[in-house]
Parts: structure tokens; C-alpha cells; sequence
């Protein structure tokens, strides 16, 4: 026969109870919690407001062994960690659909709870708590008093998107035996397909933010006979890990029995640069059953990682095999989201026990609808008969076909290309990127290299939609060159790119190359801006360019005349200056510049003079004007031993060209001038970019660059290759190895006898802070040249530092504002010019004042005056200061910084007549309790002696120090 908990709990014999009043360790609890976690899913889409409906199921896989304690109850609450009211999880028997034990181990039962909850932008940490856990865990102190503790948070931010935590595609139970490497994989998929996902072990929770107590690894020495032989080979000790494929191996078990690990599987999106959001997590608390029994573990046998383009047909066979003499049948299994997908999912077969050697066949028709940036991950899982598995991962990576093209003209007497491709074969694509540069190349994608790569030289121009309607089975383009025709004289070539929309997102890739020109030349051709010498005031820019080779002389006579225009920077603005004109030169020398400041542009206009057949006069005319360029700019950054150097320019040609895909590397020290300079290196701009890292290098010395770029406009037959242009010379040190010395940290610490009632009493969270100050380290073999300070704080002692902020080197004061309390420990290091980073300072901490009293007598017979059982608190004053009219005692024993109340009252039999739960986060079931004096069935009780505990935990930074029982009587008046 089931039976209620609190049924179970009131049974107790009085002597039982009374001596548990007065003896540490409270009431005794049946036990039955082995395993869970909490699962989120996503309910239709994301708001228009960026909130979102989730269903939040509480997932939990109980012990049915010698207990009737069900999952839920009076006690047990879902907290959704936004400040709503929480929801009680009643308690759920086997005839409920919610509870089931098909396909669970014996003496276990899956038991589950599910409610949907609207969530607004923020970050939520959804939890739920329940005693007990199950007897019999070795790895922990009294499980059975142990409460066993859930938590999955989210993140929701519009501008990371729509978001959902991993879902966990194995129960979190293990059988495992002694001697033999036990294997174990969560097998997380992440629903929204675009994130990344990594793993963290972790130790098990009894509430937020509390370890169990005195937890151990599974592979600690304690469990084990000969623990310098314990793993499975018999050669070292024993280990337990958890990679970031999620694989958990635990090599190899020793003693018998029962043992709870806890690890979390964390959600980060990729957004702009590259740059990595935590999004969410799930916290899985697992339990592995250690029997003593000969068996092995069976092989499995996976294919290696594809990559394969929508449409293509995927046909694997899985294969395992067990070690056994005679082996054991062996089942495979598959869990992934590509078996649930709605357009032409994926099928695995058979999942049935077989005789070793075992098979089963994958097959999936992959379409457009599948291609996503992310690999879809398929784990198999093979298990032999007792239950012994090994898991392993496949990942496919399904990428869009590049698009075809179909024509490419050049329109000579606009100088525009038109471009057109055949209607694109994956119609949910939602755009095309059209890439352009000049000359061209002869690259291939390797294999599952989608997009543009870097380094090639081509610029995008323009993206267009994908889609086009039934009736156009081709796209069009021109390329205008934003309007100012494509340059005279360059050979142009396209290549195109589809790209899929969010949240998968994913790129196809990148198409056959298109070219077009050359384009005719019959302006003049703009070839070289070269520095030739660097200078604040007397700096000199050559400026080369052809003659109009493709001209009509009949039209447009020679000599022609040439007009230099220049203007700062890297584009043409309408700052631009004639500074030279010149009949037949096609060179000029532009002296008296900054060229270590100023990046400068030019262009030439070509003239010539012909006499007019009416008057016989001579007109000047207007041949057109080249393709502006500008000069080569490098820059710089320093790291220890090594400067990095990176240049550019915007100029009508290509920098990186295949038939001279190097640049040159020219150094030498601050006296030497340009010509001095000497060749020190090459670098293939082609393949990595416009970059150069001379390593290396001594620091404190100073070091002086100059790059020699080269080009072409792909027209090598009238344009000769490579035109050769100079960066300006600029000098620069290699960063320094030292790092500064460390800071000195004090905190202002709070003396908890001289702050005020009102900020003791009256929680006030967001109104707390904390002052730290601090010294400049001096040691030797340290450095003073500081750039700035990093703060960095935890809450816990135990908990891991993260970074606060940064402080100007000139500061030496931080106050960290907006605190829900004072507790919290801080560390400080220097940071130096080159990005060294002194060791962190030793720790410095706040805590709180912590506080918690109940009364002994009160009277709820409706006479106003003690109406309630409520902790001493300050809620009916209006206390600005010390000065306020509350009574002393309130003033000394008001609730402060308490987190959860657990409250039970008890007859003098012993008997439990009422139960309460409190939290500070709660403004209904608040910390001060507040008991009417009705039982838990509403009932007024009568006049009489009662007695009490409650477990009150304080915001505290030990946790070991947070939790503190409290028993004792109260008298319960209720005469008139």
C-alpha cells in the first residue's frame, strides 16, 4: 500500500520524536530520489516582446525498493527563479501517466511533472528541491537526510536570439562493474541547432548554491583496495572525467554499491567576431550502480565525421561486438534529432538485441531544409544483456550546394558587368553574397569549406535574395562599382556564396569564378602610391600611372596632359587638391608630406588638345579620369617576444594575386633610413592575409618595418606585373616578458555592531556595497609600468573568480555597488602595457551579519495583539535609523540575510501538525513565517505547548556555515 509522506512522517512514535526535538538530526524521512534533471521546451515562438513560454519538466528516476515514498509533495516546490509564486508538485503514483518504470532498471521508476511558464527577457534559474535522496550513497554524508536539489537556467536576450537548454537524450542511470571502465554519455542535443555545447563536472547540490556534504569522487582512494592499481589495466590509479564531447569515463570502479556524481551541459551562441554567450545550462544529478560481476563491456564501431552536400543520400552501417566468452546479445541504439525532423528525417534499425556481432543500418535523405552552420550529432549507445555500454558520437555536417553560374558580360560603355545565375537549388536559402576581385584564382574548396575564406582577396560587393518566384529561373545582377563604373584597364572575377537564415543558419559553397575584361583602358591607369620616404613634415609619395593605351587617337590626340588630384585617407572624400600637372610624365613626386600620420589617395584626369573643325581653335578635352588609390598602410601590435604587422590599402588593383602571391618584410633599426631597411622575410598573401608575425625578437629593443606590396590588374599583357608600392616606415618595441608586481588588497570590512538597524533589518537588495582599496605592489623581478587594474569576485569562498571590472592605473579605490548583500570575496591584479598580467592578490572577504530569532508565545484569538507565530522582525516599524520606536528586542533579534526558511511544528505526541516553507525571494511564503496557528488542513488548534524546528539558511560566503537548525517551543494562546 502507497503511503503519504506526511502520513509516514506522523507516524513516528513520541519518544522517537521528542528525542529527535532535542538531539540534533531532526525527523526521520523515507528515502527515494536516485536521479533527474530539469528539461525546458520551447512553446510556439519567441515573443514579439522577446519573452518566451516554456513547458518546465521536472525529470526524476526514483527508488522503488523497501520504500513507498512518492516524488512530491506538501514540501516540495518548482521554483522558476523570476520571483513568481512557486508551484507545489504534488505527489504522483504509479496509476498516473506521469509515472512509469517501462525500460527502467529494477527497484527504479521514471516519474515526471510538467507546467508551462512564460519567461521575460532576463536570465532565470529554474529549481526545484526534494528530500530525500535514496540510502545507500557512498560518496556523500547521510543521503537519507541529504535533500536532493535540480536547477536548468536560461538566458533570454533578443539579440542572441531565440533559445532553448540542451536536452539530455540519456536517463541519468548507470551499471557499472567493479574492475571495468565504465563509459557514460548525456547525449545533449540542442534544440535551437546553432549552439555550441560544452561540459562541466560538478559536485551534486541539497539547494542553490549548497554542496552535499563531504562529497567524494567516485575514484577516490576510500573506495578502493589497491587504489595505486585501480583503473582497468591495473597499471595507475583510478579515474573519473568528463570530456567536452560529453563523454564521462569513470576508469575504473572499485567498491560495490551506489554512488551520485553531478555534472552541468552549458549552451553558448556564437555571435558577431566570433564571440561566445552562455545561454543556458542544465545540471544533471546522475547515480552509477557498481555491482561485483564478470563482464566486459562490448566494442562499438562508428564512421568517422562527413560532411555532405543537401540532397545527398547518407547510408551507413553501426557495427558492435562483445568481448565475452560466449559473448552476450548486444543491442545498438541511436539517439539524435535527426530521427525527429520534420522534412525527411532520419532511420535507424533494428534496435533489438542480437547475437554478436551486432548491425543496424543508418539511413537519411538529406535536403535543403537540413543545412544549418552546426554539425547534427547522432550518438550511438551499444549495451550487452547485464548492461555494461559504451557510447560514441558521429557528427554530420550537412552544407548547401554552391550556386551555378549562368552569363557574365561587360558592358563597355558604362564600364558595368552584368551577372546572372540559375535559380538556386535550395530555395530556403535566404540570401546570395556576391564576391568580387580583380584577376583571379584558381581555388577549390576543400572539403566542408563553405563560404569565402580569407586570404583569397575578394570583396563583397552586394547580397541579394535567394528566393525568386516559379517563373524566373534565373537572378540578375550589375555591378556598377557603387556607381563609379569598374576600374579601366582590370580584369574583373565574381564568385558567389548562398547563405542560410537563422536560427541554423549555414553557407553554401562558394561557386565556380566568373570573369570579366579586361576593362577598356582609355583613361589613364593609375599603378603605384608608394612611400617613398616617411616623415611628420617632408614625407614623399610616388604616384606612377600608364598612359590610356586603349584611347582613340582620332577622338583624343596625344600629348595628353595629367592632372594629380590627391585627398587624405583611404577613400576619396571632397577634400581632394590638385598638386601637379604634367605633359607626358606619368610619374610625380609629392613631397612635403606626413606620411607617418596621414594615409593619402590620388587619382590622375587625362587631357588632351585638339582644334575644332568649325573655328579652327584649339579645345581641351576631357579624356576621363583613372580609379582613385591610396598608399599602404601598416600598423602594428606588440607582444612579448613578437610584433605582429598588418597592412592595407584601397586601391582599383588586386594585392593578392596568384602569379605573385608575396610581399616582402624589410627591418632594421631606428637610424636606418627607408633604403636602409633590409629584406628580413616573405609572407604568401594568398593564403594568410595581409599579415606578417616577425617573432623572436629582444624585448626593449626597438624595431623599424617597411612593406613592399605587389599586385596587378590581371592585364599583365598591357599592364606589367607586379606593380611594387612601399608602406611607410614605422618603428615599434616587442613587448616586455615581466609581468607587474601584485597589487596589495584591503577591503573595508563590515562591522556588524556599528551598522544601523535600518540597513541590518530591512532588506534592501541592490543597496549594499563594498570598498576595496589598494597598493602597487613592490617585489623584485616584477614591473611597475601598469596600464590598468582587473577586479575579480566571488560570492563563495570556494566559488571561481570572475572578472569585475577594470580600474585606471591612476585609481586605487573601487567601490562595488549595487549588492543584494555584503558577502563576497575579491581579488585584484596589474595588467602592464603589453598585456602581462600580475598573479591575483590574496583574497580579501566580506560576509553578512546573520540573524535569526522566534518567539515563545502568541495568541491568534483575534484580538490583534500576537496574532501570528512570525520571526522578530522590523516590518511594522518605519526605522530610518536607530532612533526608531521599535522594542529592543526586535531591534537585536530582527531576521537578517536569511534565504529559505523550512518550518515544522509538532504536537506532544510527537505528531506533525503543520509545515512551511519560506523563501526571501517570496513575498507570500515569505522567511518570517508567520503561522496563523491553523493546522495543515486549515483547522484551528487548540490552546497548548507546541514544538518547533527550523532549518534557516543565510546568505553566508561558507556554505558549510549556512545552514543552522533551530529547535525549541512555543506556547499557543487562543482564550479570548
Amino acid at each position: 500500500m502507497l503511503v503519504n509522506k506526511d502520513a509516514l512522517q506522523s507516524s513516528l512514535l513520541l519518544c522517537l520524536v521528542i528525542f529527535c526535538l532535542l538531539l540534533p538530526g531532526g525527523p526521520v524521512y523515507a528515502t527515494h530520489l536516485r536521479a533527474g534533471n530539469i528539461k525546458l521546451t520551447r512553446v510556439g515562438d519567441c515573443g514579439s516582446g522577446g519573452g518566451i513560454t516554456y513547458t518546465v519538466r521536472i525529470e526524476v528516476y526514483i527508488n522503488t525498493n523497501d520504500t513507498d515514498v512518492l516524488f512530491g509533495g506538501a514540501n516540495d516546490y518548482l521554483d522558476f527563479g523570476d520571483r513568481s509564486p512557486r508551484v507545489k508538485v504534488p505527489e504522483i503514483r504509479p496509476n498516473d501517466p506521469r509515472y512509469s518504470t517501462k525500460g527502467m532498471p529494477s527497484g527504479t521508476a521514471y516519474v515526471y511533472f510538467e507546467i508551462n511558464h512564460y519567461f521575460d527577457v532576463g536570465t532565470y534559474t529554474i529549481s526545484y528541491v526534494e528530500e530525500n535522496r535514496n540510502a545507500g550513497i557512498l560518496n556523500m554524508d547521510s543521503p537519507v537526510q541529504t535533500p536532493f536539489y535540480l536547477e536548468t537556467q536560461v538566458v533570454i536576450d533578443p539579440y542572441l536570439g531565440c533559445n532553448t537548454p540542451v536536452h539530455l537524450g540519456q536517463p541519468p542511470l548507470g551499471r557499472a562493474c567493479t574492475g571495468v571502465a565504465w563509459f557514460h554519455n548525456p547525449q545533449a542535443v540542442d534544440p535551437d541547432g546553432i549552439d555550441s555545447i560544452s561540459y562541466q563536472m560538478v559536485v551534486p547540490y541539497r539547494d542553490r548554491g549548497a554542496s552535499v556534504f563531504n562529497y567524494l569522487s567516485p575514484a577516490a582512494s576510500k573506495f578502493y583496495t589497491h587504489y595505486a592499481q585501480g583503473n582497468e589495466a591495473g597499471t595507475g590509479i583510478p579515474t573519473f572525467t568528463i570530456d567536452q564531447r560529453g563523454n564521462v569515463v569513470w576508469d575504473a570502479p572499485g567498491m560495490v554499491g551506489e554512488y551520485n556524481i553531478a555534472f552541468i551541459v552549458i549552451d553558448w551562441r556564437r555571435k558577431a567576431k566570433g564571440t561566445y554567450y552562455q545561454v543556458g545550462f542544465v545540471r544533471r544529478d546522475m547515480q552509477i550502480v557498481v555491482e561485483d560481476c564478470d563482464n566486459k563491456r562490448p566494442e562499438l564501431i562508428v564512421p568517422e565525421d562527413i560532411c555532405v552536400t543537401a540532397g545527398d543520400k547518407i547510408q551507413e552501417y553501426i557495427n558492435a561486438y562483445d568481448l565475452d566468452s560466449p559473448p552476450d546479445d548486444v543491442r545498438i541504439t541511436a539517439t539524435s534529432e535527426v530521427f525527429s525532423l520534420r522534412e525527411s528525417p532520419a532511420t535507424f534499425s533494428p534496435t533489438i538485441f542480437q547475437t554478436s556481432p551486432a548491425y543496424a543500418g543508418f539511413t537519411w535523405y538529406t535536403r535543403c531544409e537540413h543545412v544549418r552552420e552546426q554539425p547534427y550529432t547522432v550518438y550511438f549507445k551499444a549495451e550487452d544483456a547485464f548492461g555494461l555500454a559504451v557510447y560514441k558520437a558521429w557528427r554530420i555536417t550537412v552544407v548547401g550546394p554552391a550556386p551555378i553560374w549562368n552569363d557574365a558580360q561587360l558592358n563597355a560603355t558604362r564600364r558595368t558587368a552584368t551577372l546572372k545565375w540559375d535559380r538556386y537549388t535550395c530555395q530556403n536559402a535566404q540570401t546570395i553574397q556576391l564576391w568580387r576581385k580583380v584577376d583571379g584564382t584558381n581555388f577549390q574548396p576543400d572539403h566542408c569549406e563553405t563560404g569565402m575564406p580569407p586570404g583569397l582577396g575578394y570583396t563583397l560587393i552586394d547580397t541579394v535574395p535567394a528566393r525568386l518566384s516559379p517563373d524566373e529561373p534565373t537572378a540578375q545582377y550589375i555591378d556598377t562599382n557603387n556607381g563609379m563604373g569598374l576600374a579601366p584597364g582590370a580584369r574583373y572575377c565574381y564568385r558567389l556564396v548562398a547563405v542560410y537564415p537563422g536560427p541554423g543558419g549555414g553557407e553554401s559553397y562558394v561557386s565556380q569564378e566568373v570573369c570579366v575584361g579586361p576593362v577598356l583602358a582609355d583613361v589613364p591607369i593609375i599603378t603605384n602610391v608608394s612611400v617613398e620616404r616617411t616623415d611628420t613634415q617632408d614625407g614623399l609619395v610616388r604616384v606612377s600611372w600608364k598612359k590610356p593605351f586603349d584611347v582613340d587617337p582620332a577622338v583624343y590626340p596625344p600629348p595628353y596632359e595629367y592632372r594629380v588630384y590627391r585627398g587624405v585617407g583611404f577613400d576619396r572624400a571632397n577634400d581632394s587638391t590638385l598638386v601637379a600637372t604634367l605633359f607626358g610624365d606619368t610619374t610625380y613626386l609629392d613631397g612635403g608630406l606626413n606620411t607617418e600620420v596621414n594615409v593619402y589617395n590620388y587619382n590622375i584626369l587625362g587631357y588632351c588638345t585638339k582644334k575644332s573643325p568649325q573655328s579652327g581653335n584649339d579645345t581641351t578635352l576631357l579624356l576621363g579620369s583613372s580609379a582613385w588609390a591610396s598608399s599602404v598602410r601598416v600598423g602594428s601590435t606588440s607582444q612579448k617576444d613578437q610584433i605582429t604587422l598588418g597592412w592595407s590599402a584601397h586601391v582599383p588593383w588586386s594585392n593578392q594575386i596568384e602569379a605573385h602571391p608575396y610581399h616582402y618584410i624589410f627591418r632594421g633599426g631606428t637610424e636606418d633610413a627607408e633604403d636602409q631597411l633590409q629584406l628580413v622575410d616573405s609572407v604568401n598573401v594568398t593564403a594568410g592575409g595581409l599579415q606578417y608575425v616577425d617573432s623572436g625578437l629582444t624585448p626593449g629593443t626597438t624595431y623599424c618595418y617597411r612593406i613592399m606590396t605587389r599586385g596587378g590588374y590581371g592585364n599583365p599583357q598591357r599592364i606589367p606585373e607586379p606593380l611594387e608600392n612601399y608602406s611607410q616606415r614605422i618603428c615599434v618595441q616587442p613587448g616586455d616578458t615581466l609581468a607587474p608586481c601584485t597589487p596589495l588588497l584591503t577591503v573595508s570590512l563590515v562591522d556588524c555592531e556599528r551598522l544601523s538597524v535600518a540597513t541590518l533589518c530591512i532588506a534592501r537588495p541592490g543597496t549594499y556595497a563594498n570598498t576595496l582599496q589598494w597598493e602597487p605592489g613592490e617585489a623584485g623581478g616584477c614591473n611597475s609600468d601598469i596600464q590598468y587594474y582587473r577586479v575579480y569576485w566571488t560570492t563563495t569562498l570556494a566559488g571561481a573568480y570572475t572578472l569585475l571590472g577594470q580600474v585606471a592605473a591612476t585609481e586605487r579605490m573601487f567601490v562595488h555597488e549595487g549588492l543584494s548583500s555584503y558577502a563576497a570575496c575579491y581579488r585584484i591584479s596589474a595588467v602592464d602595457f603589453s598585456g602581462n598580467e600580475s598573479d591575483l592578490s590574496d583574497a580579501v572577504c566580506n560576509d553578512n551579519c546573520p540573524n535569526y530569532m522566534l518567539p515563545n508565545v502568541f495568541s491568534p484569538n483575534g484580538d490583534a495583539a500576537n496574532p501570528v507565530f512570525s520571526a522578530y522582525s522590523l516590518r511594522d516599524y518605519a526605522c530610518a535609523s536607530d532612533d526608531c520606536a521599535a522594542p529592543e528586542h526586535l531591534k537585536n533579534g530582527c531576521a537578517r540575510f536569511v534565504k529559505t526558511v523550512r518550518f515544522k511544528v509538532f504536537n506532544r505526541w510527537g505528531r506533525e501538525v503543520y509545515s512551511y516553507t519560506g523563501d526571501y525571494r517570496d513575498d507570500i511564503n515569505s522567511i518570517y513565517i508567520d503561522w496563523d496557528g491553523r493546522d495543515k488542513n486549515g483547522s484551528m488548534l487548540s490552546p497548548a505547548v507546541y514544538y518547533y524546528s527550523a532549518e534557516v539558511t543565510f546568505d553566508v560566503l561558507d556554505p558549510r556555515k549556512s545552514v543552522k537548525l533551530y529547535k525549541g517551543w512555543v506556547h499557543l494562546l487562543n482564550e479570548p
